[in-house]
């Protein structure tokens, strides 16, 4: 059996249902794999257990789970 290659975002497109992914970046990472963001709709608690990503970073959410890191934060600390 050949192992599957890890598949990367494009497009803000999800991947395993063709439905549109939302840009949020991380205001702060929280115990068990969580992660408090802000969207355009406004500020929500999402699952960055797929991904690495610190305060900053912007990610697509795709059900409330983070599914690829698209821009990683500038601050240096």
């Amino acid at each position: 059996m050949t192992p599957m290659t890890p598949k990367e975002c494009h497009d803000q497109i999800c991947l395993t249902c063709s439905d549109a992914a939302v840009e949020a970046r991380v205001r702060e990472v929280l115990p068990g794999g969580l992660a408090v963001v802000d969207t355009a709709a406004g500020t929500e608690e999402v699952s960055v257990a797929l991904v690495v990503a610190g305060p900053g970073d912007v990610v697509l959410v795709h059900a409330k789970e983070a599914i690829a890191v698209v821009a990683r934060s500038e601050d240096p600390s």
